[in-house]
């Protein structure tokens, strides 16, 4: 990162209303199941402060140094010149576009979202275009290896919380240590057994989660499981190769669904053009925020592509994608994690609560919520990184 970025200092007027500055940028992180939340603070001379949530990337102490590193670049700044600020941290930083950077970005871009929806008054989604839905559509992962678990597992959760779509893993565990029949036998038997369980009109969303390189092993997958009408085929192949996914898709009836390890508006313009993916899904605390969302978001709906956001982290992070969700034309679902219990509920004061199957949207200025600061220090952080397995031929796969 580029020290000494050039800076443009904010005017002394928005319109009427004073200048607000930038005092102070806070990291909090915590410690949840096997990696951490990284949520952030800032911090404002006019006493208005906004929060935001990076993503977990692993090497999280990296992301606060550069969290920290851009605290020099935005104190002193106007919160709400969001665009600018955004474009400062972006093509000031040595070589954008990176993990760790988008990481620290994308926190930092929501926290100014709140700064600025709470100085006017309004909640962000009706500051980005205002509301498109009344509630938003969401769906969570069900678990299990043996087929009667995960359909089972699918079933708590529909009847629980009234999801109206869920998500599994059609393929079992281990599944680059078997043999490709057995794979593709076993996956048509678990992607049965919970469309059976679930009835004929809930969606299933399948998630390969870009264990396969091989374009045809996909094809084979989809074609088992297609009789089962999956809602989307979710990262069936790594996503470095976009003609790789376009050939994949000239082949396979189901919608194929990816975009989580995508970075910003520029690698999705790339996918988008070759018309390989049907529902795109970036990351609000990875690709940028949530304007880059919304930008990302346009040139999808120009392909006649819609948006089911990846949402794999915190209650922050759900907020900020239901703000999305209002306010974009071709939002289709949300990834969810319930915050009902410990330790999500905990972390922020007025979780927002499933009603079967939709998130209310809040009617607040702002984000609409509230870090509980006192939760942190009872969940301490930990070293994230990646699980694996060995596959047949003796190699290395990742979890």
């Amino acid at each position: 990162m580029a020290a000494g970025a050039p800076m443009m200092q904010a005017n002394a007027q928005v319109g009427s209303k004073p200048a607000i500055k930038i005092t102070d940028v806070k990291t909090f992180f915590a410690g949840v199941g096997s990696r951490n939340f990284c949520f952030l603070k800032i911090e404002t001379d006019q006493g208005i402060h906004g929060i935001g949530e990076a993503y977990s990337c692993g090497p999280d102490l990296a992301v606060k140094a550069v969290i920290e590193d851009f605290k020099g670049w935005l104190v002193g700044q106007d919160p709400r010149n969001i665009e600018h600020l955004y474009s400062m941290m972006c093509n000031f930083t040595r070589f954008p576009g990176g993990l760790v950077v988008n990481a620290a970005i994308s926190g930092i871009e929501h926290a100014l979202w709140d700064i600025s929806g709470k100085a006017a008054g309004l909640p962000v989604y009706m500051m980005l275009g205002g509301k498109c839905r009344e509630k938003i559509r969401v769906y969570q992962s069900a678990g299990g290896d043996d087929p009667r678990q995960v359909a089972e597992s699918a079933k708590r959760l529909v009847e629980k919380y009234g999801y109206t779509a869920i998500k599994m893993r059609p393929q079992p565990s281990q599944d680059n240590a078997r043999p490709y029949n057995a794979v593709t036998r076993l996956a048509a038997q678990r992607v049965r057994m919970v469309r059976e369980m679930l009835g004929p009109d809930v969606d299933i969303g399948c998630d390969i989660h870009a264990r396969f390189f091989e374009v045809s092993r996909a094809i084979r997958l989809a074609k088992a499981i297609e009789p089962y009408n999956p809602m989307w085929l979710e990262e069936p192949i790594r996503p470095e190769n976009e003609a790789a996914m376009a050939k994949l898709a000239e082949h396979v009836n189901i919608p194929l669904a990816s975009g989580e390890c995508n970075y910003m508006r520029h690698e999705f313009r790339k996918i988008l053009a070759l018309q390989a993916l049907d529902i795109i899904q970036p990351d609000i605390c990875l690709t940028g925020g949530l304007m880059e969302m919304k930008k990302i978001a346009a040139m999808a709906e120009a392909h006649y592509v819609v948006v089911a956001p990846h949402n794999p982290m915190g209650p922050v992070a759900t907020v900020v994608n239901v703000h999305f969700a209002a306010s974009t034309p071709n939002f289709f679902i949300l990834e969810y994690h319930p915050d009902d219990e410990s330790p999500r509920k905990d972390f922020l004061k007025e979780p927002l609560m499933v009603q079967k199957g939709y998130l209310p949207l809040p009617t607040k200025p702002g984000l609409g919520i509230e870090l509980n600061e006192d939760a942190f220090r009872r969940y301490p952080t930990k070293s994230w990184h990646r699980g694996f397995d060995y596959r047949a031929d003796g190699s290395v796969g990742y979890v």
